[in-house]
């Protein structure tokens, strides 16, 4: 590859590390609204509020498998950049969707369904499908990032450190995802002031935001790169499930994305239980803190510095351009494994902070594996791994089945021990290329 070569990817690069922060923080967002949305949608839920409360990730995640063969489709048919600006306009439907359900609650407060013992407002529903929107939104942009980010050589990186790099900006935007929704979206209030009418300025002001990146995306170039995606027309030998590096690489991220939104999505909920049992979570002795003015309480605290801390190890690990995507697979899930034990048995929600950090390479990691020599495959291979994705919305949702009907989130936690020890599989065994496109 020739200097100039090399030279004209570095603008695309920056490009897509910035809307993989988009990404990351509307993703984390959508999570935070879990709390908000079930003090403002579910009160009358009863006993099943915690499971209707994880529909909102489940949701949101469930647009991966059945969106991400869209994206590859699309990635033929448009190339990567009219790929990702057909992306951004799904999302700003979505996020069209997300004001709608909170007007339509506010308009019609008496509109509601009855399920069980529970009744919950027609508005919430709404809200689901615009979950699932945004997520395939999503789905769709990293369909397009994690390919290219592999692909687009940038001089003194390589493949892991590109999708860590990446990652990094993704963190940024889960870290401040927390923020923003507690202290900017909801001004600091707990989360049984939160009304529907306090959502609407929000989504208005996000479908502003996607509007404006997608027409500086258009005036941008982002050229393809030769090699990892399929003409039109064109008929591959072979089926993409016979590479099985790539086939439980998707095993791999359905448990690695299930068991990273189970702690981001739900360790707020299992700190506030820890909090009425206790009488109190205090941080160095404080019950709440006050940054940049905002005051937090100490369950958000906790999914802040859990993204806080997939943001430092991504930081980390882009640096490291010796040590091997299985290498770092390896190390991290042990310690991950390790550390939610210990969670379980202190009940303390505080050791599932440190997990972010150990969780902070995998995507990297398994995504690079599970591409390695696919070739013309890429692009495809790419959607295909969406589709493990969906473990964002099942294990979360089953967490919070399992916490309903344990009365407690503590013993739940063992949903995340399983899905460690499958990644460390994968890392050790699995991840070894039997068959090669190359």
């Amino acid at each position: 590859m020739t200097q100039k070569e090399q030279q004209s990817y570095l603008g695309p690069f920056i490009t897509l590390v910035f809307l993989f922060f988009i990404v990351g923080f509307l993703t984390t967002a959508n999570g935070q609204f879990q709390g908000p949305l079930k003090a403002a949608f579910l009160s009358g839920a009863g006993d099943l509020k915690n499971t209707f409360t994880t529909l909102i990730s489940f949701s949101w995640f469930l647009a991966y498998p059945l969106t991400g063969g869209i994206g590859s489709s699309w990635v033929t048919k448009y190339g990567y950049k009219g790929t990702l600006v057909r992306a951004l306009l799904v999302m700003i439907i979505g996020l069209g969707i997300f004001f709608s359900s909170s007007w339509y609650t506010v308009q019609f407060p008496g509109s509601s369904v009855q399920i069980a013992s529970a009744t919950i407002p027609l508005g919430y529903f709404i809200f689901l499908l615009g979950s699932f929107v945004v997520g395939s939104a999503a789905t769709i942009l990293q369909v397009v990032i994690n390919p290219y980010l592999t692909a687009c050589y940038v001089k003194g990186t390589q493949a892991v450190q590109r999708l860590n790099i990446g990652g990094s900006s993704n963190s940024i935007g889960t870290t401040f995802a927390p923020f923003f929704v507690t202290g900017i979206v909801f001004g600091g209030l707990s989360m049984e002031e939160v009304k529907p009418s306090q959502l609407m300025i929000p989504f208005l002001a996000l479908m502003v935001i996607i509007a404006v990146i997608v027409i500086l995306l258009t005036r941008l170039s982002l050229p393809d790169i030769k090699g990892t995606k399929t003409e039109v027309g064109e008929k591959l030998e072979k089926s993409i499930w016979s590479f099985s590096h790539l086939t439980l690489g998707v095993i791999a991220i359905f448990f690695y994305v299930g068991v990273e939104v189970a702690i981001g999505a739900n360790i707020n909920l299992y700190a506030l239980e820890a909090q009425t049992k206790l009488g109190g979570l205090s941080f160095f002795g404080m019950n709440s803190v006050t940054v940049f003015g905002i005051n937090f309480a100490i369950p958000a605290l906790m999914a802040t510095l859990y993204w806080g801390g997939m943001l430092v190890g991504r930081l980390v690990s882009s640096s490291l351009s010796s040590v091997s995507p299985r290498t770092q697979l390896t190390l991290t899930s042990i310690l991950a494994a390790c550390f939610t034990i210990l969670s379980i048995m202190t009940d303390n929600p505080w050791l599932l902070v440190a997990v972010g950090l150990f969780h902070s390479v995998m995507w990297g990691a398994i995504f690079t594996l599970s591409v390695d020599k696919l070739g013309k495959y890429t692009s495809i291979a790419s959607g295909v791994f969406m589709i493990g994705v969906v473990g964002g919305a099942i294990i979360p949702l089953l967490q919070g089945m399992l916490a309903d009907a344990l009365g407690g989130w503590r013993w739940t936690w063992f949903v995340v021990i399983l899905g460690e020890l499958f990644i460390l599989y994968y890392a050790l065994l699995g991840s070894k290329v039997k068959q090669s496109a190359e």
